[in-house]
């Protein structure tokens, strides 16, 4: 499977698609957007350029990718008028895969001025410019020393491909019906999916490393544990009622189970150990932030909660289960999957967990 064809939020602003059931991720973000902001006037200020220059790397679609840029416009706009300095304009390129919707970002964009602070100080519709910039974030996407600030959120704990490491010499998965790490997976399959991360995490850093200007801040927020063992509950429970919602489909003769065989996700989350480590690793940044952030999934109402929660799955997930099982077995597997969610929150709390990182570029 070509992970980077099929790897993309569902598009459009359908009742599926990213666009609408993004609410999990905006929550937290919201949660450490201080960080961030703090991270990207850091960034401002080693430099003070007359023109601002800032990627979103994995922006994706809907409205989160807008609303952050926004209060990073906004908080550099603040800083410099309490040292009485002039704003700079803003150069934006918002970044993710090719078969990426960039359009439900664009059409939101005229809105976008309007909700910025201090329009009576700034001509808003020509301070902040935007692009489009398609691509991997595993390779370069921009010239070198361009950026000041990078942001990635919810994204690199995607992983380029599946790990080669999980399959045997027949090609055949060794992690038997499971689709990620789980407490009956062999040895070999966690160290194949770190092998992965440290390829793939490692690709992204240096390819940032020269796109950066030194004193450059990048701050990232990706899918995390606060555990040294890789099997962890905070990470794999989803992928685990995922794995049986797909069990139960094979069972009842509505999907092959060769089909279940194929699939594996190209899914990561590393501990703070594994990030820190590559980071010295390739070696062209310093940590300034490195944490771990949990919060509860949901409202307290388990069945509302785990319908939210499939949908959200379902608008990552559906491109590359589509390619497995075919479109017309999704509805039914969601709705499975919605079942096993609830039964479980009805017992206990859902808890996400997310590394936050910010990184600057070594002189």
């Amino acid at each position: 499977m070509d992970v980077e064809s099929v790897l993309r939020m569902k598009e459009g602003l359908g009742e599926t698609s990213y666009a609408r059931n993004s609410s999990i991720q905006k929550k937290f973000t919201d949660a450490v957007k201080p960080v961030i902001i703090d991270a990207a006037i850091d960034a401002y200020l080693s430099e003070t350029p007359r023109c601002f220059r800032m990627a979103d790397l994995g922006c994706s679609s809907g409205t989160n990718a807008l609303s952050l840029i926004g209060d990073v416009v906004n908080g550099i706009d603040e800083r410099c008028h309490e040292k009485t300095r002039q704003v700079p304009q803003f150069m934006v390129f918002l970044n993710d895969l090719p078969g990426n919707d960039f359009n439900s970002i664009f059409v939101s964009f005229s809105d976008f001025g309007r909700r910025l602070k201090n329009v009576g100080r700034r001509d808003e519709s020509h301070s902040v410019f935007m692009a489009g910039v398609p691509g991997s974030f595993y390779g370069r996407l921009f010239p070198s020393n361009s950026l000041h600030f990078i942001h990635s959120g919810h994204s690199l704990h995607w992983l380029s491909q599946v790990p080669p490491g999980i399959f045997n010499e027949e090609g055949k998965s060794m992690n038997t019906r499971e689709i990620y790490i789980s407490k009956t997976s062999p040895p070999a399959i966690a160290k194949a999916y770190h092998q992965q991360f440290q390829k793939d995490f490692g690709s992204f850093l240096k390819s940032r490393s020269e796109e950066l200007v030194s004193e450059g801040r990048m701050a990232l927020i990706m899918s995390g544990r606060d555990t040294k063992e890789p099997c962890n509950k905070g990470t794999t429970l989803l992928w685990e009622l995922l794995a049986r919602s797909l069990s139960i489909m094979v069972a009842q003769g509505e999907i092959r189970g060769e089909d279940l065989e194929l699939y594996s996700a190209p899914f990561y989350a590393p501990s703070l150990k594994e990030i820190e480590d590559e980071v010295l690793r390739e070696g062209s940044f310093m940590v300034e932030y490195l944490e771990i952030f949990k919060d509860k999934i949901g409202s307290g109402d388990a069945k509302k909660d785990g319908v939210a929660l499939a949908k959200a799955i379902r608008a990552i997930q559906e491109p590359m289960l589509c390619h497995h099982i075919g479109r017309e077995a999704i509805d039914r597997l969601f709705h499975i999957y919605s079942e096993l969610l609830r039964e479980v929150m009805e017992k206990e709390e859902i808890v996400a967990v997310y590394a936050i990182v910010v990184l600057r570029r070594s002189p």
